[in-house]
């Protein structure tokens, strides 16, 4: 298993710890420092079953102050994501062909 953390943010502290309880110990990716690649994002997308857009956090200030109001592609959307890696909503569990985003926390033991 994968887990995209940014061990600043509580949620993403909240749910590794999770993990941990249940005896998992995940490949830890601190994407603010190890930012996926376009194809990377991609797959973790597909994964999700979501658009590029619904991934991002819009109440970041770099959100409001690059991105607000733009309609972009996915494949821009992704490129605004490893340009800002901030705007990657945390935290990502993956497991094999799926994924989950841990808002709330519980939300990545149903990959277990």
């Amino acid at each position: 298993m994968k887990f995209y953390h940014n061990p600043r943010c509580g949620k993403s502290r909240e749910a590794l710890k999770l993990l941990k309880e249940k005896g998992v110990e995940p490949e830890i990716v601190q994407y603010i420092k190890q930012v996926p690649t376009h194809a990377e994002l991609e797959d973790v997308l597909q994964k999700l079953g979501m658009k590029a857009e619904d991934l991002l956090r819009k109440n970041e200030k770099v959100f409001k102050e690059l991105y607000k109001g733009k309609n972009l592609s996915d494949s821009e959307w992704i490129e605004a994501m490893i340009a800002e890696p901030k705007l990657i909503e945390r935290p990502i569990l993956v497991k094999e062909d799926k994924a989950v985003v841990g808002r709330p926390p519980e939300k990545v033991l149903d990959l277990l």
